[in-house]
């Protein structure tokens, strides 16, 4: 019997589903568009995507949980640091010149992991003195 030590590239459906629910709810809140949502995604097919966003999930790539998580701390983030909901979900469609101009949207549906992450590491820079 062999045992792998390298990490599942998939996480359980029961998992990927509760993911991409709440994936799906922040996309709703920040009002973004299902192109820009597919690029945070990584761009899976458009079929699958629609599929997820249906309830329908089945195998989910860990690069697709690792970008949700990143969503999911950006989320968590910017309620911390705005105490007024509103604010917290319009930072994201602001220009912003730690991304060049653009807004954190723009950086993180430019298609890296590595945009997510930074969008990320400058929210918990800027939430360090209220953690």
């Amino acid at each position: 019997m062999s045992v792998s030590l390298l990490p599942s590239t998939n996480i359980g459906a029961v998992l990927a589903a509760d993911a991409l629910t709440g994936f799906f709810r922040i996309m709703d809140l920040w009002r973004v568009e299902t192109g820009t949502a597919r690029a945070i995604l990584g761009a899976p097919p458009q079929r699958t995507f629609y599929k997820w966003r249906s309830g329908q999930v089945g195998a989910v790539p860990l690069d697709t949980i690792r970008r949700i998580g990143y969503v999911s701390g950006i989320f968590k983030a910017l309620q911390i640091v705005y105490s007024n909901p509103s604010q917290a979900d319009g930072w994201i469609s602001s220009p912003n010149r730690a991304f060049g101009g653009q807004t954190p949207l723009q950086r993180m549906s430019a298609g890296d992991v590595t945009d997510l992450a930074a969008v990320r590491q400058y929210l918990d820079a800027a939430r360090a003195p209220w953690s």
